[in-house]
């Protein structure tokens, strides 16, 4: 009995309500319609260079510091008898070529690895391929910190990752693993070279092709992040023959470029360290004998200076360590960012058209591109050169 009350002065205040409600409407049928709201303000852009043509820097302890550049052969994962066995042997593979780095030679503050130490070069289609990616941070990158820890070094490699954030992605990435053990950066792989041949284009996903949700997830100073370490201002890199990424790597003010490969241009290093005055490595994969991979395509690893000059290479495609002595301190002095004639040249740029738009892999999962060849299809659908 005593809840019928409170019902019904619910009804009779609901009967109120929707008069009133009717009345309201009848009156906003005759009134103007309301201004459309204001547009959502952007977010400031935070200062990505500076502009008196400095940029940050930590305090070096100590001027010249060794970087060390290993080039050799992981087990392909797809060989493996499974996925964990595969990876516990790559493992392996690197602590072993780390322990050779860290006690022959000058004890080394950077170790770079090649594009793919921990899952070797994979092919096959998209799903398969997932199969030999690896997650960051993970098993092996702890693994690999306890290494770097040990040698009291920094340690970087890219490698397949995959990322649940990401679902069906294969990303490109290089964690750069401190003297602490610690992950202090993952780079992911700016952008895919495109149009290089007729066997398709490379499906992993980059910045470019879904640069409006990295940024979002991320920011934008995500892009081309910089890392201030007491031997001298680093990024990573996987990108090739692309000079414009890496001048926006030296305008955010990098001192040592670390890239990683699989298959690259010797030329691309040198002249990259030339154009931006700054150091540079690239460490390669290298393949077994009898390896279904064009000729020369693995080894021939090098750290070069600032003036193109190479410091220290290896031209074949054996397994090796190289090293070379980078004088930061003397780099330093005076140092400003690349004098790009940006305002003489900007009219051309302003008025060319990227061939690719951003974006283009921001799709469902299961629309995602399978193989090489879906993947030039994708491209050659959305081309605004083709089209």
């Amino acid at each position: 009995m005593k809840t019928k009350a409170p019902l019904a002065l619910g009804a009779i205040g609901l009967g109120f309500a929707l008069n009133a409600c009717t009345t309201a409407n009848d009156d906003a049928a005759d009134m103007p319609p309301l201004p459309a709201p204001p547009p959502p303000i952007a977010a400031p852009v935070p200062q990505l260079v500076r502009p008196d043509g400095s940029y940050p820097v930590k305090p070096l302890e100590k001027d010249v510091v060794v970087l060390k550049v290993v080039q050799n052969t992981p087990q392909n994962l797809q060989d493996a008898t499974t996925v964990k066995e595969g990876l516990a042997e790559n493992v392996k593979r690197m602590g072993y070529w780390i322990d050779k780095a860290c006690t022959e030679g000058k004890k080394p503050d950077f170790i770079l690895f090649n594009e793919f130490p921990l899952t070797g070069y994979s092919t096959g289609t998209r799903d398969e391929k997932l199969e030999f990616t690896i997650q960051i941070p993970g098993p092996e990158t702890r693994a690999i910190g306890e290494l770097a820890k040990a040698c009291d070094t920094y340690i970087v490699f890219g490698s397949y990752a995959s990322d649940p954030e990401w679902p069906g992605h294969i990303l490109s990435l290089n964690p750069v693993i401190g003297r602490d053990g610690e992950i202090v950066q993952t780079y992911w792989k700016s952008r895919n070279a495109s149009r290089l041949g007729d066997d398709g284009e490379i499906p992993t996903t980059t910045i470019e092709n879904v640069r409006d949700k990295f940024r979002a997830r991320y920011g934008i100073e995500a892009e081309f992040p910089v890392v201030q370490t007491e031997y001298g201002n680093i990024a990573v890199s996987t990108v090739q023959i692309d000079p414009f990424v890496f001048a926006a790597f030296a305008m955010r003010g990098v001192e040592i470029m670390l890239r990683t490969a699989t298959g690259f241009s010797p030329t691309d290093v040198k002249a990259i360290a030339f154009y931006n005055n700054f150091y540079s490595a690239m460490s390669n994969i290298t393949f077994p004998e009898g390896a279904p991979v064009p000729e020369g395509f693995g080894g021939k690893s090098l750290i070069v200076g600032p003036r193109g000059q190479v410091l220290a290479e290896d031209p074949s495609n054996n397994e090796s360590v190289i090293e070379a002595e980078l004088n930061i301190a003397e780099l330093r002095k005076d140092r400003r960012i690349p004098r790009y004639p940006m305002e003489v040249v900007r009219p051309v740029f302003e008025q060319f058209q990227q061939e690719l738009p951003l974006n283009h892999l921001d799709l469902p999962r299961e629309e995602l591109p399978q193989t090489r060849q879906d993947m030039k299809a994708l491209l050659d659908r959305v081309s605004r050169w083709l089209n």
